[in-house]
Order: C-alpha cells, then structure tokens, then sequence
C-alpha cells in the first residue's frame, strides 16, 4: 500500500479555475486540470462600458466538480483518491456576493438566478467608485484612522464599496441579504458542508487587505462608523465576523455530500481559503524582502517582513499590511496594477478588429479556414509584436504610455483614472505602440517598488509568477532593466495553487507550519533576468517622463478642472 500524501489545490483565477493534484513528498505535480467559466466566457451579466463584471456560483462550482474529478481520474482514479489528504483554495478578490443566513449565495435561489447584483462581484468589478470616494470621505471624520492598515486609501475594487454600492442600487438583494462573504471564505464553507454563515472561518488576508479588520480594532471598525457612513449598512457588521484565520487553519473536513460527489473521503481536511497572489507567493516560494508579482490580467505584488520589523511603520497608498495574511507570524504587504496582462490583451483586440469583424464576411475563404485563420493569427500577435519591439533602436523612443486602463490600484488608488498615450507619429507602427504599453506596465511596476522604499520598507529582488512572467522574455527583461534588480521566475506553472497545495498540506497536519512546507513542496526556479547595464539610463529618462505624464492625466482628470484648449 502507498504511503503517499497528495493534497489539492484549487485556484479560481479571472477566466477558469485551474486544480493541481500535488505530491505533498516534493511538490511534484501529479495531475492538474483547467475549466474555463462558461456564463463568463460569453460575457453574461457583464458590462464592460460601465466597469460591472459579476460571475455566477455555478460557474465557481462546475469548475471546482469538474477539475477536481478530472485530477483524480488523470491521476489513476480510486486508487489516487483515498491518498488525497486536504483541498485549500485561493480567489481573486475582493469578490463578495450576498448571502441569506445559511450562507447561500443569493444568485443561487431561483428568483435571483439571472440578477448580477446577486453575484459575485468580481475584483475589477469598478461600479462602487462613488461608494469609495464616500468611504475615504468618512474615515476622517474620526479620531481613529480606520484605514491605516488598507494605505490609507480605500478601493472600489474592496468589499465594503461593493456591498454598499449593491445594497443602494437593488432593493430585492437588500431585503434578502443577511451577510456577505469573499468567494474564498464561500467555497471551504460550501466544501465542508456547513448551513450557518456564521460559523464560516473567515480569511485573515481577504478581511484584512479588503474589508478594514485589524487586530488593533478587535475586529471590524465599530457599528458607529459604518451606521452613520449609510444607515442602509446598520446591522452588517453584526452578520459578518470578528475573528480571522490564517491559511495553515482547517475550516472543516469535506463533506458526505461533496465527498460522494467527488470521490474522496470525508478524511480530506478543508483549508481556510485567501487570495491568490498571497497563496501564489507562498507557492513561488517567497522571502522576506523579494516582492513576488503574480502577473496576470492584472499583477498582484506581494511582500513579507518579520512583524518585528514593522513596528511602528505603515505604507501608505498600498492595498494593506496585515499580519499572517501570507505567512503566519509574519507581515503581509500587498499592492499591485489593476491592468497588466489586460493592457496587452486590450491592444491586441483593438488591432484585431479587421480579423474578428470582417474576416467571417471574406468571399475568398470559408468558414472553417476564416475561423482557422483567426485562431492563428490571434496566437502569433503579442509574440510577433514583442519581437519587432525587441528589435526597436532603445534611444529611438518617442511614445510614451500610461497603464492606467483599468484605473490605478497602487500606488495611491484611483480608479477613476484612465490611461493615456503621448509622442504619436505617422511613424508610430504597431510595434512602437506594443513598446510603450509595455513599458508603461514596468513603470507602474516601478512605481510601486519605489512607494516601498520610500516609506523603509527594502526590496531585494523580484518573484516573477503567472502567465506574462512565463511567456513573455521580452516584458520581463524590459522590468529588469527598469527595476534595476533580478528578477526570478518560478517554475511551477500553476503556482497560486501550488501556495494553495502547500497550505492544504499544513493544515492536513502534514506539516507543521507553512515554511516547512515550502522547503519541501517548491519547485525552485526556471530562469532569471538580470538588468542589462546599457539600457538603465534610458529607462530612467523614460521614468520620469512617465511620472510626469502621470500627474498631468491625475491633475485634469479632476471633474473640476478642465484641460486648457485653444
């Protein structure tokens, strides 16, 4: 008989969710399995034009059945799953959905099947920015600084805006509501079973980065400052919680039902879920001091700093410090870009758009080969593009871009921002336009890691981890340059759900706290870019240029101050 431990991963990113079956002996992966959300893939209850981007549970749990099942039968079937010890997950976030007093998700109930406010509303979901703007507004009102350990600032994209911006547009969803709770609090307490949402284990890293819980304040701001901030929110902090988990704590064991379903045993310990670049850090095998970037559709930066260290000292304009939001006992600082890989695939789509519109209208070709044609065409762009702007004399550089398509998260977020292209030509080709979103996505980079050392907080080096940091050489070779520092990417494809693995392992009491796990779980590193010496000049030039179009674009993005024009 085997003595092996496996444990699952899961990692429920913007598109799909993604499950590894990992060997807990060495990390290896031993199967692994994608679903793309179906309602989110034909763009259902979103709309883009207005910043609203909701997901349904059954997209959440129709992924989770099927990677799950299809890791186990790639794997070997019944004689894999009685070796399956513990399941962890990570969300984006903050992505919270009302829910009535069972915990159930109020779009699951048929009366609200078809209603996006009854969703889950996703992290770049920007419909709460006047809620934002109304929440910093009120904060100052007090003698305690009740956003000290968010930056200072608090986000649209964060829980509180979201639930107060639905609670004010959707009478039917107020009524019914009895709480709300983060898509990865939701799916440990679906797992196990439970029918009180109050008994939910709530994450320690999704109440703290987003929705304004600190040790410091025994919990939530009080009642006080939430009653009187709408009195539509009287009642919510009650329903909600008061204490925290970290990662490495079981929120419960999986369930008949689930277990039945997916074929394992009720045996199988359920991790307390967080966020997936702060699970994705632990699975890139952070350190104190590397700021590890999951760069996806956006990036997420996280760092860790002994607690010790951080007495005393408070980031301001980032997306919060929390203690043992990534690694017990340590700090946990977040920041990040609200568009990074959507910068590129926003530019992509733009120049795509004879190829997507007209090509199915072509007399020359047929349907199959028009569509064959798009499919491969669409696959070589951003490889093609990247090496023509490769290829770009680097002292030639008139364009210059802002990142800020999706508004801006750190620092200082702004989502009301938009981005900006100057230094346009009849010689600005596609490449040269390619180059400086590119380049603009490695500023905001560097805006961050200088917001960090700034306020005393050093960084050592870059974590690279995600899809950009894998696939594109071009990009993060630009970053090394512009971040004057190495920058390493891990190997692990998936490795948000391998940080998710590592932590199913711990709290499965395989190991017995989340560093041990990490030694013996990572998977190392595959390259590392070192800044080429040439280029750092140039790409300091080009910094505070970026830094000045910046403050222009904030300046006259004022709704009170219009642009000069003759």
């Amino acid at each position: 008989m085997s003595t092996a431990n496996y444990v699952i991963g899961v990692d429920y990113g913007t598109d799909s969710v993604r499950s590894v079956l990992v060997d807990t002996a060495n990390g290896k992966e031993i199967a692994s399995s994608v679903f793309l959300y179906p309602r989110w893939q034909k763009g259902q209850y979103c709309k883009p034009s207005l910043n609203q981007f909701r997901q349904h549970p059954l997209d959440y749990i129709e992924g989770l059945t099927h990677t799950i099942k299809d890791c186990i039968n790639k794997a070997g079937g019944e004689s894999i799953a009685v070796l399956v010890k513990g399941i962890s997950i990570d969300t984006t976030g903050s992505s919270p959905v009302a829910v009535d007093e069972t915990g159930t998700p109020l779009a699951l109930k048929p009366e609200f099947a078809e209603n996006p406010n009854a969703m889950f509303v996703l992290w770049k979901d920007h419909t709460a920015v006047k809620e934002a703007a109304e929440i910093n507004k009120h904060a100052t009102k007090f003698p305690i600084n009740y956003l000290k350990y968010v930056g200072g600032i608090y986000s649209s994209e964060w829980f509180w805006s979201k639930l107060l911006h639905i609670l004010r547009v959707d009478t039917q969803v107020r009524k019914n509501a009895f709480s709300w709770v983060e898509h990865c609090d939701w799916i440990p307490f679906l797992l196990s079973g439970k029918n009180d949402v109050k008994e939910m284990k709530r994450s320690r890293c999704a109440a703290g980065h987003k929705a304004l819980w600190a040790e410091e304040f025994d919990g939530l701001p009080p009642e006080g400052f939430f009653e009187s901030l709408d009195p539509l929110l009287k009642g919510y902090r009650e329903n909600l919680f008061k204490d925290t988990y970290t990662s490495d704590v079981s929120a419960g064991n999986l369930s008949s039902e689930w277990a039945d379903k997916l074929g394992l045993s009720t045996d199988v310990v359920i991790g307390v879920g967080a966020f997936d670049a702060h699970m994705g850090a632990v699975g890139g095998q952070i350190e104190p001091y590397y700021l590890s970037k999951v760069m996806g559709t956006s990036t997420c930066d996280i760092l860790v700093a002994p607690n010790k260290d951080m007495e005393g000292k408070l980031v301001s304009g980032i997306c919060g410090q929390v203690n043992g939001s990534v690694i017990p006992g340590m700090a946990g600082l977040e920041a990040g870009q609200s568009a990074f890989g959507d910068v590129y695939a926003w530019f992509k789509n733009l120049i795509s758009w004879p190829v997507n519109n007209l090509l199915s209208e072509s007399t020359l070709i047929d349907d199959h080969t028009a569509q064959a044609l798009k499919e491969e065409l669409e696959n070589k762009i951003i490889v093609n593009l990247s090496k023509q702007a490769s290829e770009l004399p680097i002292d030639d550089y008139p364009e210059l871009a802002l990142d800020w398509l999706n508004g801006r998260r750190t620092p200082d977020a702004n989502q009301e921002l938009k981005g900006a292209i100057t230094g346009l030509s009849l010689g600005t080709d596609a490449p040269r336009f390619f180059r400086a979103l590119a380049a603009a996505t490695c500023f905001g980079a560097k805006s961050i890691v200088d917001r960090f050392k700034e306020q005393g907080v050093p960084v050592k080096g870059i974590i690279g981890i995600g899809g950009v940091a894998k696939k594109s050489s071009y990009i993060m070779q630009m970053m090394a340059d512009v971040l004057e520092m190495p920058i390493r990417i891990h190997r692990f494809e998936h490795t948000c759900a391998l940080g998710a693995a590592m932590f199913a392992a711990v709290a499965a009491g395989i190991y017995p706290d989340i560093e041990t796990a990490m030694a013996a779980m990572g998977t190392g590193f595959e390259k590392e870019y070192q800044p080429e010496i040439k280029n750092i000049k140039i790409y300091r030039q080009h910094y505070q240029q970026y830094l000045g179009l910046g403050r222009y674009i904030e300046k006259y993005n004022k709704k009170d101050v219009k642009p000069y024009i003759s």
